[in-house]
């Protein structure tokens, strides 16, 4: 059981306060690895909540692991969202406020298999030829295109 399942037997939907890492992925041809999520339904970057004990590095490569098959070689720090721009309620009705450390990974091994129960699909992109994404998604790569689109 993760540790926002376990918070979630006593909060129900309200509103906690989590922290987690969001990866943004890039291929030698400079395209982005998205996933088609199955929470939203909808393409998005692959991340998730940290667990007990775990840093953000770590929750990065767990969560981009577990998703997506791939093993980050590197990870460059980007930014850290927090406050009333990461509120988000989901599909089921849980609410939630993330500080959320965002990452780089240029450099991974592993070959890409989406898990199958977070993930339904990946698939690459051109930065400027990125499909609809889910409403957080947006909101991570708003704050860092600039980094890659000028």
């Amino acid at each position: 059981m993760s540790y926002i399942e376990f918070l979630r037997q006593y909060v129900g939907h309200a509103p906690i306060l989590t922290a987690g890492a969001v990866l943004i992925v890039l291929n030698d041809k400079k395209e982005m690895l998205l996933q088609l999520r199955s929470d939203y339904n909808m393409w998005g970057l692959p991340g998730g909540s940290m667990e007990l004990g775990e840093t953000f590095e770590e929750t990065a490569k767990r969560e981009l692991k577990e998703e997506t098959g791939l093993i980050a070689e590197n990870l460059k720090s980007l930014d850290v969202l927090s406050g009333k721009e990461t509120f988000r309620t989901y599909p089921n009705g849980d609410e939630l406020y993330d500080i959320t450390a965002l990452f780089e990974v240029t450099k991974y091994s592993g070959n890409l298999k989406p898990d199958e129960v977070e993930t339904k699909e990946l698939k690459w992109f051109k930065l400027d030829e990125l499909p609809e994404m889910n409403a957080m998604s947006v909101i991570y790569w708003n704050k860092v295109k600039h980094l890659y689109i000028k």
